[in-house]
């Protein structure tokens, strides 16, 4: 790792009080900002308005560097996968997620993961370690400069899920410090329903959320039973559904008006009438919004997806319960792209320089 912390690991007032520690103009630091993540402008001899003495003083002080992109892959659909290489050569996956009126960038909170879920592709990594605050806004940071490079200035990310690689809660404070960089007005400036994080039903950070900046929560629930949810989620033997709905009943709304479950559709598992009944008796229709993903195989899985009239079924039985539901569409498969199957292979590819 680099001897200079990223600057990109400073939100707005710890580069203020920085700048103010070393005798320099407090305001400088919306200034430089505005230029990072406003303008996409990285290189401080083109911040025009700035002091020459900041700039000398952050390059010698601040590793500005960021994030490699050393490969990406074009689904037919239009998503596109990111292989992002970090300063001490570990790697991660993003996925920018076009929509009609959005570009969502599915982002990493972790290298590799250490919660082990049975259904996903990167929890066969185990947990290499936690990305800084710098590393997960240099992932959105990189993306957004490739684009404008190599699609055009239309092409802007608007929106953020937290459903990469890694457990989100499991990197709390790197994740929340991240978050507020991201919603800074000065900077990205996204707004708190547009970036939502995703957590595998880590109870005691779920608690924790009082203390996050408020922006929408989603729950991988995948199984309302709770046998089928340790098969699929070892942590669920820890948490279980008691212990993981006490901890969310714990926690206020504040702007998100629902909580998404998401919850896995997996072929003769968790798609029973028995599953639906569970699902109703367990949610609170008032306050949960249902988001079924079907299964994405990927190679040596051992779970399949299920047909396409099983899932429109298991929908409208819950639709018809009362339940806001909806089935997430696929995206990126072709590139190992969608939920679930994102895994660093850097190895693989034979890029190292």
């Amino acid at each position: 790792m680099p001897e200079q912390p990223s600057i990109y690991s400073l939100t707005l007032n710890d580069l203020r009080d920085y700048l103010v520690s070393k005798g320099h103009a407090k305001f400088a630091a919306d200034q430089i900002f505005q230029w990072i993540y406003k303008q996409g402008v990285i290189d401080p001899q083109l911040w025009t308005n700035v002091s020459k003495k900041i700039k000398e003083d952050l390059i010698i002080n601040f590793d500005l560097s960021v994030p490699t992109i050393v490969w990406n892959g074009l689904s037919k659909d239009g998503t596109r996968k990111f292989l992002v290489k970090m300063i001490d050569q570990q790697t991660v996956e993003c996925v920018a997620i076009p929509a009609k009126d959005r570009l969502t960038l599915c982002i990493s909170s972790q290298v590799g993961c250490a919660i082990g879920c049975t259904f996903c592709h990167t929890g066969t990594m185990g947990l290499k370690r936690h990305l800084s605050p710098g590393e997960i806004v240099g992932q959105f940071l990189a993306v957004t400069l490739w684009l404008k490079q190599n699609v055009g200035e239309s092409e802007r990310l608007s929106n953020i899920v937290y459903m990469g690689q890694g457990e989100p809660l499991h990197n709390f404070d790197n994740v929340k410090k991240a978050t507020i960089i991201f919603m800074e007005d000065k900077g990205f400036g996204l707004g708190q329903r547009k970036i939502t994080l995703s957590t595998s039903g880590l109870a005691p950070q779920i608690e924790k959320l009082w203390d996050f900046p408020p922006i929408n929560i989603a729950i991988s629930l995948h199984a309302a039973h709770n046998n089928i949810r340790s098969e699929l989620m070892p942590i669920n033997k820890a948490h279980d559904l008691e212990r993981l709905f006490k901890a969310i009943r714990s926690v206020p709304l504040k702007a998100y008006r629902r909580i998404t479950y998401e919850y896995l559709l997996i072929d003769s598992l968790n798609d029973r009438p028995e599953d639906i009944e569970a699902l109703a008796e367990l949610l609170d229709k008032e306050k949960s919004k249902v988001n079924l993903i079907p299964f994405n195989e990927y190679p040596d899985s051992k779970f399949k997806r299920p047909s396409n009239a099983k899932i429109i079924w298991f929908q409208e039985e819950l639709l018809k319960r009362g339940f806001v539901c909806t089935t997430r569409t696929t995206k990126g498969q072709d590139i190992l792209a969608a939920c679930g199957q994102l895994k660093s292979e850097y190895e693989k590819l034979n890029l190292w320089e």
